[in-house]
Protein backbone atom coordinates (compact mmCIF):
# COMPACT_ATOMS: atom_id res chain seq x y z
CA UNK A 1 0.00 0.00 0.00
CA UNK A 2 1.24 3.45 -0.90
CA UNK A 3 1.89 6.02 1.80
CA UNK A 4 -0.69 8.68 2.58
CA UNK A 5 1.19 11.40 0.71
CA UNK A 6 1.20 9.34 -2.49
CA UNK A 7 -2.48 8.46 -2.12
CA UNK A 8 -3.55 12.05 -1.54
CA UNK A 9 -1.45 13.23 -4.50
CA UNK A 10 -2.98 10.50 -6.69
CA UNK A 11 -6.47 11.76 -5.79
CA UNK A 12 -5.41 15.33 -6.54
CA UNK A 13 -4.14 14.28 -9.97
CA UNK A 14 -7.46 12.56 -10.66
CA UNK A 15 -9.31 15.69 -9.57
CA UNK A 16 -7.17 17.87 -11.86
CA UNK A 17 -8.13 15.65 -14.80
CA UNK A 18 -11.81 15.88 -13.88
CA UNK A 19 -11.58 19.66 -13.63
CA UNK A 20 -10.09 19.74 -17.13
CA UNK A 21 -12.81 17.43 -18.42
CA UNK A 22 -15.57 19.54 -16.87
CA UNK A 23 -14.18 22.76 -18.30
CA UNK A 24 -13.75 21.17 -21.73
CA UNK A 25 -17.45 20.33 -21.89
CA UNK A 26 -20.37 22.66 -22.40
CA UNK A 27 -23.86 23.15 -21.07
CA UNK A 28 -25.57 20.32 -19.29
CA UNK A 29 -24.04 17.61 -21.47
CA UNK A 30 -23.95 14.04 -20.22
CA UNK A 31 -20.15 14.16 -20.17
CA UNK A 32 -20.14 17.27 -17.98
CA UNK A 33 -22.75 15.78 -15.66
CA UNK A 34 -20.78 12.55 -15.30
CA UNK A 35 -17.47 14.34 -14.71
CA UNK A 36 -19.08 16.70 -12.20
CA UNK A 37 -20.73 13.80 -10.37
CA UNK A 38 -17.40 11.96 -10.16
CA UNK A 39 -15.55 15.10 -9.02
CA UNK A 40 -18.17 16.07 -6.46
CA UNK A 41 -18.40 12.67 -4.78
CA UNK A 42 -14.69 11.90 -4.92
CA UNK A 43 -13.68 15.27 -3.46
CA UNK A 44 -16.22 14.93 -0.65
CA UNK A 45 -15.02 11.46 0.32
CA UNK A 46 -11.38 12.49 -0.15
CA UNK A 47 -11.78 15.53 2.14
CA UNK A 48 -13.48 13.53 4.89
CA UNK A 49 -10.79 10.84 4.79
CA UNK A 50 -8.02 13.42 4.69
CA UNK A 51 -9.41 15.27 7.70
CA UNK A 52 -9.87 12.13 9.77
CA UNK A 53 -6.48 10.62 9.01
CA UNK A 54 -3.84 13.06 7.76
CA UNK A 55 -5.10 16.24 9.42
CA UNK A 56 -5.89 14.48 12.69
CA UNK A 57 -2.23 13.44 12.81
CA UNK A 58 -1.04 16.93 11.88
CA UNK A 59 -3.14 18.56 14.56
CA UNK A 60 -1.36 16.48 17.19
CA UNK A 61 1.84 18.37 16.33
CA UNK A 62 2.31 21.98 17.41
CA UNK A 63 3.19 23.15 13.90
CA UNK A 64 0.43 21.12 12.34
CA UNK A 65 -2.45 22.69 14.23
CA UNK A 66 -2.56 25.88 12.18
CA UNK A 67 -1.95 24.06 8.88
CA UNK A 68 -4.67 21.51 9.62
CA UNK A 69 -7.18 24.16 10.69
CA UNK A 70 -6.42 26.22 7.60
CA UNK A 71 -6.87 23.23 5.29
CA UNK A 72 -10.09 22.12 6.99
CA UNK A 73 -11.41 25.68 6.64
CA UNK A 74 -10.59 25.58 2.93
CA UNK A 75 -12.38 22.23 2.67
CA UNK A 76 -15.51 23.88 4.09
CA UNK A 77 -15.29 26.77 1.65
CA UNK A 78 -14.85 24.36 -1.26
CA UNK A 79 -17.74 22.25 -0.04
CA UNK A 80 -19.95 25.35 0.07
CA UNK A 81 -19.00 26.19 -3.54
CA UNK A 82 -19.74 22.63 -4.66
CA UNK A 83 -23.15 22.72 -3.00
CA UNK A 84 -23.91 26.04 -4.70
CA UNK A 85 -22.96 24.48 -8.04
CA UNK A 86 -25.24 21.52 -7.35
CA UNK A 87 -28.14 23.93 -6.89
CA UNK A 88 -27.44 25.82 -10.12
CA UNK A 89 -28.44 25.08 -13.70
CA UNK A 90 -25.34 23.60 -15.33
CA UNK A 91 -26.38 24.93 -18.74
CA UNK A 92 -26.22 28.56 -17.59
CA UNK A 93 -23.14 30.77 -17.88
CA UNK A 94 -23.32 31.52 -14.14
CA UNK A 95 -22.60 27.84 -13.44
CA UNK A 96 -19.37 27.97 -15.45
CA UNK A 97 -18.34 31.21 -13.75
CA UNK A 98 -18.88 29.66 -10.30
CA UNK A 99 -17.10 26.49 -11.45
CA UNK A 100 -14.05 28.52 -12.47
CA UNK A 101 -13.97 30.03 -8.98
CA UNK A 102 -14.13 26.53 -7.49
CA UNK A 103 -11.40 25.32 -9.81
CA UNK A 104 -9.08 28.20 -8.92
CA UNK A 105 -9.67 27.76 -5.19
CA UNK A 106 -9.31 23.97 -5.32
CA UNK A 107 -6.11 24.07 -7.36
CA UNK A 108 -4.68 26.62 -4.93
CA UNK A 109 -5.63 24.36 -2.01
CA UNK A 110 -4.06 21.21 -3.43
CA UNK A 111 -0.89 22.99 -4.56
CA UNK A 112 -0.46 24.49 -1.10
CA UNK A 113 -1.09 21.11 0.47
CA UNK A 114 1.35 19.24 -1.78
CA UNK A 115 4.09 21.87 -1.60
CA UNK A 116 3.93 23.36 1.88
CA UNK A 117 1.90 21.03 4.08
CA UNK A 118 3.43 17.77 2.85
CA UNK A 119 6.97 19.16 3.10
CA UNK A 120 6.48 20.35 6.66
CA UNK A 121 4.55 17.23 7.68
CA UNK A 122 7.42 15.04 6.54
CA UNK A 123 9.73 17.11 8.76
CA UNK A 124 7.61 16.84 11.91
CA UNK A 125 5.96 13.42 11.55
CA UNK A 126 8.29 10.46 11.41
CA UNK A 127 7.71 7.60 8.98
CA UNK A 128 7.09 5.26 11.91
CA UNK A 129 4.38 7.58 13.27
CA UNK A 130 2.50 7.85 9.98
CA UNK A 131 2.95 4.26 8.85
CA UNK A 132 -0.42 2.70 8.12
CA UNK A 133 -2.11 6.03 7.46
CA UNK A 134 -2.37 5.21 3.76
CA UNK A 135 -4.52 2.19 4.61
CA UNK A 136 -6.59 4.26 7.03
CA UNK A 137 -7.09 6.96 4.42
CA UNK A 138 -8.19 4.45 1.78
CA UNK A 139 -10.60 2.68 4.15
CA UNK A 140 -12.09 5.94 5.41
CA UNK A 141 -12.51 7.29 1.88
CA UNK A 142 -14.34 4.11 0.81
CA UNK A 143 -16.61 4.31 3.87
CA UNK A 144 -17.39 7.97 3.21
CA UNK A 145 -18.17 7.20 -0.44
CA UNK A 146 -20.54 4.44 0.69
CA UNK A 147 -22.31 6.89 3.02
CA UNK A 148 -22.58 9.51 0.27
CA UNK A 149 -23.99 6.94 -2.15
CA UNK A 150 -26.54 5.77 0.44
CA UNK A 151 -27.62 9.35 1.10
CA UNK A 152 -28.00 9.94 -2.65
CA UNK A 153 -30.09 6.77 -3.06
CA UNK A 154 -32.30 7.81 -0.15
CA UNK A 155 -32.89 11.24 -1.68
CA UNK A 156 -33.78 9.68 -5.04
CA UNK A 157 -36.39 7.47 -3.35
CA UNK A 158 -38.13 10.47 -1.70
Amino acid sequence: MADIYTLIKKDHDHHRKLLDRIEDTSGASEDRKAAWDDFYHDVKSHAAAEEETFYSKLISKTWGQDAARHSVHEHQQLDDLMEELNDMDMSQGAWLTKFKTLRHDYEHHIEEEEDEVFTRAREVISESEIKGYGERFTARKAEERRLIDEKREDSLED
